[in-house]
């Protein structure tokens, strides 16, 4: 089956005001840039975005959060954001902030189809209040359910017509499993190639779960700091 389609816009024309949707990625690395800014072109309002990260002010999910197109971010890394900062503050935006552990092992529960699980992450903080506790040795746990998308939407160095993907170092940090969680998973790749090309022991996530993948470009590949050492 061909999932091909020619380009974000395309790939996103069914995603309308109100949706639920996860973005891959680790920070900036491996975000896709392309079908965030169809998104924003689109003008879809009132999202519930699911990333690690909210981007920054002019790049990733900043861009959406400028056009005050989300109306709820769960995510567990926002420090870079000022907009998003500003919005939090104002009562514009609304924020489920989740350990990262947590955040990621959710996501994979969903992948996986377990609906919940126990974890000691968040324990005596605000991050417990409503949820079940259990004790398992003595110590306490967390119940945290699975967390589901309405589009999974995820950015990857490499796939196929089938919807293979292959991505690269950190961007499989939360992508893999987000591919995996998504009714509907829309993928950009760097690099679109025919069936067969790609080493079935390279793939990182079978085309079973992918809809619909299309070849990106322009892409910017920033980082929120960039650190050298003096010489």
């Amino acid at each position: 089956m061909n999932k091909v389609v020619s380009n974000a816009q395309e790939a996103i024309k069914d995603i309308h005001d109100g949706v639920t949707i996860m973005l891959g990625g680790f920070g900036l690395n491996g975000i896709p840039e392309n079908s965030i800014a169809a998104l924003v072109q689109k003008g879809i309002r009132n999202l519930t975005c699911i990333s690690n990260n909210a981007g920054v002010d002019d790049f990733g999910l900043g861009l959406l959060l400028q056009k005050k197109q989300i109306k709820k971010m769960i995510s567990s890394y926002v420090g870079e954001n000022a907009e998003f900062e500003r919005q939090l503050l104002q009562g514009e935006l609304e924020v489920d902030l989740i350990p990262q552990g947590t955040l990621a092992t959710r996501i994979q529960m969903a992948a996986m189809g377990i609906p919940a699980f126990y974890t000691p992450a968040g324990f005596g903080t605000e991050v417990a209040a409503g949820k079940e506790v259990r004790y398992f040795n003595q110590k306490p746990y967390l119940m945290e359910l699975a967390l589901h998308a309405d589009f999974a939407i995820v950015k990857a160095w490499k796939g196929d017509a089938l919807g293979n993907l292959v991505f690269r170092k950190t961007t499989r940090n939360f992508s893999t499993s987000m591919a995996k969680a998504g009714t509907i998973t829309i993928a950009e790749v760097e690099e679109l190639v025919p069936p067969g090309e790609i080493d079935p022991d390279h793939v990182h996530v079978a085309g079973i779960y992918v809809h619909r993948i299309f070849q990106g470009q322009q892409y910017q590949k920033r980082i929120e700091k960039r650190t050298v050492r003096m010489g």
